[in-house]
């Protein structure tokens, strides 16, 4: 059977650690930050864990990253 293919889209958007999670970057941080309190800006940073009805869809285009 040939290998499968990741959807790179997929690839540059999400991580799937060790333990099974899938990471995501969080929205909000590419533009108009003036607008933002140093403390949103902060909390923006962090991983946002995806929600568990979404995990398996992105690991199924993911074959290799698990």
């Amino acid at each position: 059977m040939p290998k499968l293919k990741t959807r790179k889209a997929m690839k540059k958007r999400y991580r799937i650690t060790k333990n099974g999670k899938v990471l995501a970057n969080r929205t909000l941080r590419r533009h108009m930050l003036t607008d933002r309190s140093p403390k949103k800006k902060r909390q923006l940073r962090r991983k946002l864990m995806v929600q568990q009805m979404f995990v398996n869809a992105i690991k199924l285009r993911m074959p290799y990253d698990r």
